[in-house]
């Protein structure tokens, strides 16, 4: 098969590899039917993840349909179409039975890290039942790539650690898929104003049509003095990260307001200053984590009644042949107006 393999910072490469066979009886072998890029691949690819080793086919999100189950998995069968979780859980150890799939013993993120993940034209799948999800008959299979990671992850990492109420004033910094997917999510919670910073006026003016109540380009206005502007000197209640850089952190430390809460998403490879000289008498939160996708059950009902229109964040379309120029495409998304791009087989 082909596959988008990872050789090292700054090296990728579509090439041959052996197709994924069966290793154990809890496994499933998935033909991938659509994948996409994520900004955390673009963060492995900049070598902020060391744990990716030479040779390994990135990749965690995708839908498909399954050639071949272990003599274990009692949920799927060959032909039933799937969406592929980021995230991997065995169900059965410890963290699983706290509902954190993310630190699962045997699983967590592990496509496309630890394991061969799915840009690819086949993928093993781990722990096949409790790892995929069928998808229900006449669904819309593009929109449905947006559950493997980035809805369930703005809404977990973002709305939900953030704790988003009704009434709130929420600041959401980075207008990439997963912010987006944050500002979407959050009007679940009936806050009063969403404050989108990104420095894409693209990106920004997707944003407002999207929910965003005040759009900020921290490129060409400074972003601290503006939310004080908005928020009469007193900060966001919640902030949330979703950038994964220093810069982007230490502005929600800047701009939160006492009691309030900053939600990190981001992949952040280099160390981040954390202003205690300011933020210890402040009643801050701070939370941080990898999204655990036990809300990707509840989202899919959300998708599926058509509450939440996840399409409207594909921007590009390519064969999945055609991956490396979907790279390019992606790592210059101001210049391309890319948000989600998605790859077909």
């Amino acid at each position: 098969m082909k596959a988008l393999v990872y050789h090292g910072p700054g090296k990728k490469s579509w090439e041959e590899k052996p197709n994924p066979v069966i290793t154990e009886t809890t496994d499933a072998v998935v033909k991938i039917l659509k994948t996409t890029i994520c900004g955390t691949d673009l963060h492995i690819m900049k070598g902020d993840v060391p744990e990716v080793t030479d040779g390994r086919i990135l990749g965690h999100e995708g839908v498909g349909v399954i050639e071949e189950v272990g003599s274990s998995v009692s949920n799927f069968k060959k032909g039933d179409h799937v969406i592929i979780s980021c995230i991997t859980s065995c169900g059965k150890c410890e963290f699983c039975k706290k509902g954190m799939y993310s630190h699962c013993e045997r699983g967590g993120w592990i496509l496309g890290h630890m394991i061969d993940g799915t840009q690819a034209e086949y993928v093993r799948i781990p722990y096949a039942d409790n790892s995929l999800y069928p998808i229900p008959v006449g669904s819309d299979e593009e929109a449905l790539v947006m559950l493997s990671d980035i809805l369930p992850t703005g809404f977990e990492c973002g709305v939900l650690n953030g704790q988003v109420k009704p009434g709130d004033t929420i600041a959401i910094v980075g207008a990439g898929p997963v912010g987006m997917a944050a500002l979407l999510t959050a009007q679940f919670y009936t806050p009063a104003e969403i404050i989108v910073i990104d420095q894409d006026d693209n990106r920004l003016e997707v944003a407002k049509t999207f929910g965003a109540t005040h759009l900020i380009n921290s490129a060409s206005e400074n972003a601290l003095t503006k939310v004080m502007e908005l928020t009469g000197g007193k900060g966001v209640d919640t902030a949330i990260e979703a950038v994964g850089v220093p810069a982007t952190f230490e502005l929600c430390e800047a701009i939160i307001a006492a009691g309030g809460h900053i939600a990190n998403i981001g992949v952040h490879g280099k160390s981040v200053e954390l202003h205690l000289e300011t933020l210890w008498s402040r009643n801050i939160t701070i939370t941080t984590g990898l999204v655990d996708t036990v809300t990707t059950p509840m989202l899919l009902k959300t998708v599926q009644s058509k509450r939440i229109e996840l399409k409207k964040l594909i921007t590009h379309r390519f064969k999945l042949g055609q991956i490396l120029q979907a790279y390019d495409t992606f790592e210059d998304a101001a210049k391309e107006k890319a948000l989600k791009v998605i790859l077909e087989n």
